[in-house]
């Protein structure tokens, strides 16, 4: 029986992924106004999108304790083993509430073997892993191997990104206000990386060429074999731009492919609107 492999929607992979792949998905909660969805089942990015320009401020949750629960123990009596690469702790509770439940389920089936990890991911850089996962897992490796090459891809991948407002990432928690204040002015686009798995402004550059000239040269610095690597572009409702960064990084890094996919509800309720970022490793697994 192959491992089977766990996410949430954080990691911004379409729904046709977990279903053609046989990966189970955790939704993140989004409250809009008085309803409460389910992210990627029930909202679509869009529709936070069109909240936010007409000025509202939707919330998020983490993956409910009962969806983990009954999916952990429905696991346990089956006698399966798998590997739930989580969103990063820094920025959701969902990796801590998971680990809890696990142990949980643990005193009720001693057996049971599910490893959690701590992506320190977001976005697509988090679904970038699960992909490769997934490969892993249908080519019937084990849970050590699959594990072993999973903590690799998460302590190396690089994120890159803007977003329109960083007052928008102040506002929703995942960024300080004294990062946030850095921008805003004159037409200041802010470069963004993670460290650790938390959200952190590296650079900042007036007008948006010269920060999207700027990524692909710290790509260049950052990133290596780009020739044997999947780059991931995620982006808020601007597939245009995506598109048109996907050939330039196709042009000049000679990359082995590009996935664009679109950040989804949770992630996209505290980025906002406008958002576009890029995801590849540092260094390559052995």
């Amino acid at each position: 029986m192959s491992v089977k492999i766990l996410a949430d929607s954080a990691c911004d992979l379409p729904l046709s992924f977990y279903e053609e792949n046989g990966v189970t998905l955790f939704p993140l909660g989004v409250h809009l106004g008085e309803q409460e969805y389910e992210d990627l089942l029930t909202i679509d990015p869009s529709t936070v999108y069109k909240a936010i320009r007409s000025g509202e401020m939707p919330k998020t949750s983490q993956v409910s304790p009962l969806k983990f629960e009954e999916y952990f123990k429905e696991m346990a009596k089956n006698k399966e083993e798998g590997i739930y690469i989580a969103f990063s702790s820094q920025l959701s509770g969902t990796y801590q509430t998971a680990v809890m439940i696990r142990n949980q389920v643990k005193e009720e089936f001693p057996d049971f073997n599910l490893t959690i990890i701590d992506s320190k991911c977001a976005s697509l850089g988090c679904g970038l892993v699960v992909m490769e996962a997934q490969k892993l897992a249908a080519s019937g490796a084990s849970l050590e191997a699959i594990e072993k090459d999973v903590t690799f891809r998460c302590e190396h991948m690089e994120h890159l990104f803007t977003v329109d407002d960083l007052n928008h990432l102040a506002k929703g928690g995942r960024l300080s206000k004294g990062s946030a204040f850095l921008g805003g002015l004159l037409n200041i686009k802010p470069l963004l990386n993670m460290e650790n798995g938390k959200l952190v402004p590296i650079e900042k550059h007036r007008g948006q060429k010269k920060l999207l000239r700027r990524i692909i040269e710290v790509m260049k610095e950052r990133g290596q074999q780009f020739e044997k690597q999947i780059v991931g572009i995620s982006h808020a409702d601007s597939l245009d731009l995506a598109l048109e960064m996907k050939e330039q990084i196709k042009t000049e890094l000679n990359v082995k492919d590009v996935v664009i996919t679109e950040i989804g509800a949770s992630v996209g309720s505290h980025t906002g609107p406008g958002t576009i970022a890029f995801f590849f490793l540092n260094e390559l697994p052995a």
